[in-house]
């Protein structure tokens, strides 16, 4: 069987130090909203924006480059929320990345709460990126402490390096503190 290219082993190695394993088949609670306590991380794709990628020539700060979210992403986007506020459940941040659909995602899902974090950023077109930043990545969320639930709305490739799992748009990976790292426990969809 051939070997995995040098950076996928360093990643893998990275993953298991820190108790996430890549491919790995995720603990999956009987009712994964009840894990979704203080404490607990949930990872989210951004709701749905046809297509992949962003186009050629696309600028951070300018929305009309990108790739946004469609009228059915916007709904998806405000049932996230719903589904946090109609169980009670606690957000106390929300990172996201830089880019537009994200940003979008989580202000109509958790109005006035996000802020933007680079770590969330896509390396999707820069993937020699993507071991340090996952890296980073996993530092920031082991060691977040605040009250509540830490909500990242974040890309497809990102989740995967963190997790193993290739999401769907408006996917929710639920993650809790396991050692010096972080536990998959399960997926939701709202």
């Amino acid at each position: 069987m051939a070997q995995p290219h040098t950076w996928r082993r360093r990643v893998r190695c990275l993953f298991l130090a820190w108790g996430v394993g890549l491919g790995a088949v995720p603990v999956i609670a009987k009712d994964v909203w009840s894990s979704v306590t203080p404490g607990a991380v949930v990872l989210f794709r951004h709701a749905l924006a046809p297509g992949g990628g962003d186009p050629a020539g696309f600028q951070l700060n300018d929305c009309a480059t990108q790739r946004n979210l469609s009228v059915e992403g916007r709904a998806q986007a405000r049932r996230i929320g719903e589904a946090f506020r109609r169980r009670g459940i606690a957000v106390g941040t929300v990172w996201t990345s830089q880019w537009c659909r994200t940003r979008e995602t989580a202000d109509l899902a958790f109005p006035g709460k996000r802020t933007d974090q680079v770590l969330f950023n896509s390396f999707f077109n820069t993937p020699e990126r993507e071991p340090a930043q996952t890296r980073a990545a996993l530092d920031l969320l082991a060691s977040w402490r605040g009250s509540g639930v830490v909500v990242v709305v974040t890309h497809q490739v990102n989740i995967t390096a963190l997790t193993g799992i290739v999401p769907n748009s408006g996917e929710g990976v639920v993650l809790a503190p396991w050692g010096p790292g972080l536990k998959v426990l399960g997926r939701i969809t709202p």
